[in-house]
């Protein structure tokens, strides 16, 4: 098959920002399991505790990354529109920046708390008290983790994503250090426990800012933004723009997170068998989902590009890239789960110990249902991170909150406690919802012309 040299081109460009920006995503899961390894030699409790207060506190980091997280497609469609736009792209960044630290706020004020909220959803009042006290140390990473993820987006906007990957792969050493350091006492430090563990995160997601401050400043290309300079001059209209655009973001991250962590609670009432194996399958999942979300990221930022500079057609070509990569790696890490299932569950679980056999049972038919999950929710966040690249958000999001809990929620409900499916109805019901809103996500993408979200 011959492909023309735009095509190739795009395909090129696509590669060049999807592969760090998907490395950088697998090395902060990585991150995050650093964490719960070190913690889970202090025990059961300690670990329940963290892993619900870790749960809380990257929802809400995620969700509310939503807010300046169109950073990328606002820059990328002002490079599009008028080359470098130096002054545009800044103002864009510096706005960006200023949402990022009112949004790290909202969420420090949230996760202090943490321990009421966890009381509130019936956990046990000693988990409940050491989950608070982890939270009341970790929200102080919040603010340096969301200006990380505005100046990421910038990073890679203007061609330099590797810099998001070195980024992450110098903070999982200096975390897995923090870990050792301040949980144990090593090296004469004060053995802290658990607080140690997320004073380690802190000081991580700090030193990964000054970092990207660091590269931002010492890279000739983008030090020409000037982006800290006058930091504190207020540009209105462009907070007011990001917040349009990213409002509907946040809403769409938390339906989808929301969905799983209510799928969880399903599983809970199944059973405790049913909820560990719905756990060990669904990290499997995540992992592979971070492949499309990297592309995804990708797809916003060049399809931004293409919609600034008019160009409809590059615009297509973006987007059918983005897909179709996404949906050959789906294929292929959905055939592992189907054909070798124990194989990638491995690594989580010893599947040849007899007593993990009814575990490894119930994660092997849930990891056949996972299968689906790569399919479309692959698609979906490519196409997602496309219609982004268009400005588009309001519409998805209403796609979202109806595919994700409308028809995926109810019929995880409905298989789950009134079929014999049990678990496997759960996910059934989850994966449905999931391909029903990458359908309709692909159908606006397909009619966007139609819809006015770009000219022919």
């Amino acid at each position: 098959m011959r492909f023309s040299p735009a095509l190739r081109a795009e395909i090129r460009a696509t590669l060049h920002l999807a592969g760090p920006l998907v490395i950088a995503g697998l090395l902060q899961m990585a991150l995050g399991a650093t964490d719960i390894a070190f913690i889970a030699r202090l025990g059961p409790e300690p670990l329940a505790a963290a892993s619900l207060a870790v749960a809380l506190f990257s929802v809400t980091v995620w969700a509310l990354s939503g807010l300046s997280g169109q950073v990328g497609a606002l820059a990328a469609a002002a490079i599009g529109a008028r080359g470098p736009a130096v002054r545009e792209v800044r103002r864009i960044t510096r706005m960006g920046l200023w949402l990022a630290v009112a949004s790290g706020l909202l969420a420090m004020a949230i996760c202090a708390g943490g321990e009421r909220l966890m009381l509130l959803t019936g956990q046990d009042q000693r988990i409940a008290a050491m989950s608070g006290d982890y939270l009341g140390i970790m929200l102080w990473s919040a603010i340096p983790l969301l200006l990380s993820n505005v100046l990421r987006a910038f990073v890679s906007t203007l061609g330099r994503p590797v810099f998001a990957t070195v980024v992450a792969l110098l903070s999982l050493p200096l975390n897995a250090l923090g870990n050792y350091l301040l949980v144990f006492g090593a090296w004469g430090a004060p053995a802290l426990g658990l607080r140690g563990a997320a004073i380690a995160s802190v000081a991580t997601a700090l030193i990964g800012l000054l970092m990207y401050v660091t590269a931002i400043h010492n890279d000739r290309r983008l030090r020409r933004y000037y982006l800290f300079g006058n930091f504190w001059r207020p540009d209105w209209p462009q907070i007011r723009r990001l917040m349009a655009v990213g409002l509907p973001v946040s809403i769409t991250i938390v339906a989808e997170a929301g969905l799983f962590g209510a799928a969880a609670f399903l599983m809970g009432r199944i059973g405790a068998l049913e909820l560990a194996a719905h756990t060990l399958a669904l990290s499997i999942a995540s992992l592979a989902f971070q492949v499309p979300f990297g592309i995804g990221q990708a797809a916003t930022i060049l399809v931004g590009y293409h919609f600034g500079a008019g160009d409809a057609a590059g615009v297509g070509r973006a987007g059918l890239v983005g897909m179709v990569l996404s949906q050959v790696f789906a294929l292929g890490s959905a055939a592992l789960m189907v054909g070798a299932p124990l194989l990638v569950l491995t690594p989580w679980i010893d599947t040849g110990n007899a007593a993990n056999a009814p575990l490894v049972e119930l994660a092997v038919a849930y990891l056949l249902v996972g299968a689906a999950f790569q399919l479309a929710d692959g698609l979906q966040a490519v196409v997602l991170g496309a219609l982004r690249g268009l400005q588009d958000t309001r519409t998805p999001m209403a796609y979202a909150i109806g595919g994700y809990w409308l028809v995926g929620f109810g019929l995880a409900i409905g298989l789950g406690f009134n079929t014999p499916l049990r678990g496997t109805g759960v996910w059934l019901g989850l994966a449905i919802g999931l391909l029903i809103v990458a359908v309709l996500l692909l159908v606006r993408w397909r009619r966007r012309v139609r819809l006015g979200l770009i000219a022919a």
